[in-house]
Parts: structure tokens; sequence; C-alpha cells
């Protein structure tokens, strides 16, 4: 049975620009063929079991695979049955050589579906502050490419029109032959001093924008060392940049940050990072694991009727509780009358996804904010439960026994180290490309030193910020040896990144 092709844009390279359409797509295939300019963040989307290929045709790259080995790929797994996503950076039909790929499934008789990619011929102009259209500086525009198939005889650009004839050209791919395009234009009558921009990696965090005229662009770019995949804009309209230059003047913009969470817990916070123009490098320190024994924990739920109070420390703490409730077939009813305490707002909304609205939220969002919170209740007598991590600190069951309460810790997860997270560690650090090092909790702080055994500490963190999300955490890292430089005032992840954000605004 004939399977399908998705042919998708997937935008210019900030993952945020994505569509909707693509995401489902991506979600319903079985194979994903996908592009060096497609952001590989995109491939989350994809089903578990997807098979991934990546074809990306690279300037420079001998072992880039051919056009004709894409087709015949795309057409051997539709004719398997397989639904395909392929998967183009920008849109597919603006010089994504889509329509050919098109035309070969049409041949093959295989059903094909095109979802429509915002162009980077749009998109990266914008994100350095370059409408292409402007009343008072230009009505018409046009795209064209900077990379013609050098196989031509003839150049299918009306050069002597578009020179002189629109007022905002946008040459994709020219990066290689900017001086060629350049002269051209000046030959066929375009002033030497009209205003061009060239972008480097548009819409990412490595954005980097050169701004001068006909007559001097070339030698800038060079200068700057600027190479593909690179954009270049030929108009007035560049004037315009220097008021709206909007996407490179954020706090973080050109700051590599690490994110040192476990994988299921990073995305909110590099979200909330790239949404302030960092780039962020996910290295997960710390993994979440089964307790060493589930024992302890079945024994708590086989008698949750008799908690005055069940206090969760963590998301992760209210996760893996709530999990191991309904592998035993049981649900939030079986909490009954128990007061529950939520340590920090990001814990409480976690217990509110199982309609559990917390009766107390410490001010402080440590076991210190716990104890001072209970102070208004009588413990004394109580039984109290406390899920949480199999290694933590005893400061909050020690003082809530001396206050007469039976305090019952049991583990519900462990964090475990990450096998694989120094071979990718030491060397970013070691070539200075990490600018800020980001600690969410204890764990991460020993895993990230453990990551980096044998290395002198001190020696290989020169230069580099750390951001500690709590006072417990900044304990830590100041009692290995490191300088802490940012912690904000509520234990929280959005205030996290925003203390992040001004300690580096200008």
């Amino acid at each position: 049975m004939t399977g399908k092709v998705y042919l998708i844009g997937a935008g210019p390279g900030d993952p945020g620009l994505f569509t909707l359409r693509g995401v489902a797509c991506l979600r319903e295939a079985d194979v994903v063929v996908y592009d060096y300019l497609a952001n590989p963040r995109l491939l989350s989307y994809a089903k578990p079991d997807a098979e991934l290929i990546y074809v990306g045709k690279k300037g420079g790259n001998a072992d880039a695979a051919i056009q004709a080995e894409i087709d015949r790929l795309l057409i051997e797994k539709a004719l398997a049955g397989k639904v395909v996503a392929r998967l183009k950076g920008g849109d597919p039909f603006i010089f994504g050589r889509g329509g050919e790929e098109g035309e070969e499934l049409f041949r093959a008789g295989i059903p094909f579906e095109v979802v429509p990619g915002i162009t980077s011929a749009i998109a990266v102009p914008a994100y350095a502050g370059i409408p292409l259209t402007h009343r008072d500086y230009a009505s018409t525009v046009a795209i064209l490419t900077g990379h013609e198939d050098p196989s031509k005889q003839t150049s299918l650009i009306a050069w002597e029109k578009v020179a002189t004839g629109i007022g905002t050209l946008v040459f994709l791919m020219g990066c290689g032959n900017l001086q060629s395009i350049v002269d051209k234009l000046l030959g066929h009558g375009r002033a030497k001093d009209t205003p061009a921009a060239v972008m480097h990696w548009g819409t990412k965090p490595e954005q980097e924008t050169v701004v001068g005229t006909l007559d001097t662009i070339v030698g800038l770019a060079q200068m700057r060392g600027i190479g593909p995949p690179a954009v270049l804009v030929v108009g007035d309209v560049v004037r315009l940049r220097e008021r709206l230059n909007w996407f490179e003047r954020r706090p973080l913009f050109g700051k590599r940050i690490l994110v040192t969470r476990t994988r299921e817990q990073a995305g909110r916070f590099a979200e909330l990072l790239e949404g302030q123009g960092a780039e962020v490098v996910e290295i997960p320190l710390i993994e979440i694991a089964p307790p060493t024994s589930w024992k302890p924990v079945d024994q708590a739920i086989e008698r949750l009727e008799t908690y005055k109070w069940i206090i969760f420390t963590s998301t992760n703490g209210v996760e893996e509780f709530f999990r191991r409730l309904q592998a035993l077939r049981l649900d939030a009813r079986r909490l009954g009358a128990a007061r529950v305490c939520a340590i920090g707002s990001a814990t409480a909304g976690s217990l509110e996804r199982y309609n559990i609205i917390p009766d107390v939220v410490p001010a402080e969002f440590r076991a210190e904010g716990v104890i001072e919170a209970l102070k208004p209740y009588d413990v004394q007598g109580a039984k109290i439960l406390l899920p949480r991590a199999e290694v933590a600190r005893d400061l909050l069951p020690v003082e809530l026994e001396q206050r007469g309460a039976t305090v019952d810790v049991v583990p519900v997860y462990r964090t475990v180290k990450s096998p694989t997270a120094g071979d990718i560690l030491k060397p970013l650090l070691q070539d200075r490309k990490i600018d800020l090092v980001t600690f969410t909790s204890s764990s991460t702080v020993t895993n990230f030193v453990e990551a980096l055994a044998q290395e002198d500490l001190k020696a290989i963190c020169e230069g580099v910020r750390v951001a500690c999300i709590g006072p417990i955490t900044k304990e830590t890292a100041e009692r290995v040896g490191l300088t802490v430089d940012i912690m904000p005032q509520q234990y929280t992840i959005p205030t996290f990144a925003s203390a992040i954000a001004e300690y580096f605004a200008p």
C-alpha cells in the first residue's frame, strides 16, 4: 500500500516559527527526512519510533546527499507504505527544490502534501530589523537566488530590470557569490551608495548582521568572516535597521547558556532564556530514576488515611508519587482529609494538575520556609508524609519531629548522574564556548563537578558565570569552589530566567 509524503517547510531557523500543521505532520510520520538548515529541535515532534534520516546538503561537503538520491529515498519509503515527512529549511517552494521533489513524487504516483514554511527571505530581514517594504522607502520587493544552477548556459535573472526596477532585493544563498551579485547590480545601474546588509544564521541566537553599501558590503562581510547560510538585502529599507533592530538588542543575545536540568524539565527554562535571546545548550547532568525500592512508598499509600499532612518538596516528588498511585490503580481521592503543603509555586502547579489545591505554600521556597509556614498549625502527635528524593536534606523532618510530629520520609525517586555528560561538557568549557552555567539543584552541582573529574575546576570555568536557583544550591556550588554570580529572590524557574536576563542587560 502506497504511503504519503509531506513536503514541510521548517522555517528559517527559530523553532518558534514552525507551523502547527508542520507539527501535526511530524507527529504522524513514520520517516523524517531532514535538511542541514532544518533546526534539529523540530525532530522532538516526531514519534519516538520514527526513522530519522539526515540528507543535509552543505556547501563544500563532498559527502552531501545529491538530490537524485533524496528523490529516490522519498519514493522508496512511500512505496513501502510509510508516511514520510520531508523537512526542508525555509519554505519548500522558495529555492527549496520542493517543486522538483513534488514532480518526482507525481511521476511515481505517490500522494503528497505541501506544508508551507516561513521563508528566510522574509523572516531573516525582520529579525535584523529590516522591513522589506515601507511606504517611505520601498513599494516593491523581489526574492532572488544568489546561487543559480551552474549548468545553466545563461542566467534567468533579468539583471538589467531588477537592478534598478525593484525597491528591495533579497538574495538567498548568495554569500559565496556576493562579489558577483554586487558587480552585476552596479554594472546594471544600481547606485554604489545603496544600503546593503548580510545576515548570517538569521533568526537564531548566533545571528550576525553586517551593514554597509554596495560599495563596501563585500569587504565588510569578508572582514567579519561571514559565511553561509546568509541572506543579502539591498535597498533603502536597510536604513531602518538602526531603529527596528529588536532581536539583537535582547539582553541575552549572543550568550550561550548551559542548562543542566533533566531533559524532561529543561524545556520551559530553555524557552524562557531563548525568549531573551540566549543560545541554550542542554546537557542534563541528572536523570530521574525510580527509587531503590517501592516498598516504603507502597506501605505509606496503604495507610494514607492516617496522615494529617503530606508535604511535597518538588515537582518531581509530585509527579513520581502520583505516577505510583496510578500504577496501583488509585487516584487523588486516596489522600482523603490530609492537608497538603507544597514548596514553591511550581510544585503547587503540579499538584493542581491532579486537582489538588495545596493548603499551604510557603513564602520561602525551601525547607526553612515550610517550617515557618507550619508554625501556626499544631503538629503535636500528627503523622506527616514526606515523599521526596532518595537523597535530600534532613532539616525538615528533624524540625517537625522536634515539634512532636511523626514523619515518614519515603523516597519516590532518585537522581542519577548522566554517564555521557562529561564527554560533551569538557570540550565546550575548554574552548570557552559557554558564558553561563545554570544549576537548579544541589545534585546538578555535584554531578557537574564529577563530570569534570581530573580537571582543575577553577581553570576550566575561568570566565564562566554561574547561576543558582536558590540558597541551598548556591551553598553547594560555593562549597565545591565555584563563585555564584546570580541567584533570584524567589526560587522559581521564571524568576530564575528573569534574574539571568537582568544580570546581562546593558
